[in-house]
């Protein structure tokens, strides 16, 4: 079943203020085949050592609570 990048776009929408505090921030690339969703973060993030880490414990566990049918949040 593939992902309705609409509402991937949602979720992060909800997840982008706490990026925000720190500096940072995230945009959704793609949503592929193979149910990844493809992001690319940007400003604090970009480069940040704790970024992989942001990508596991906030944005992949968020989006695939809401969404199961995730696979994996990979970065750009």
């Amino acid at each position: 079943m593939a992902l309705d990048k609409a509402k991937v776009q949602e979720i992060l929408d909800t997840i982008r203020p706490r990026l925000q505090a720190d500096g940072g921030d995230i945009e959704l690339i793609d949503v592929n085949d193979k149910n990844e969703v493809v992001v690319a973060l940007q400003g604090a993030c970009r480069g940040c050592p704790m970024s992989q880490f942001t990508l596991a414990t906030q944005v992949e566990c968020v989006l695939k609570e809401a969404m199961p049918e995730v696979s994996a949040v990979v970065p750009q």
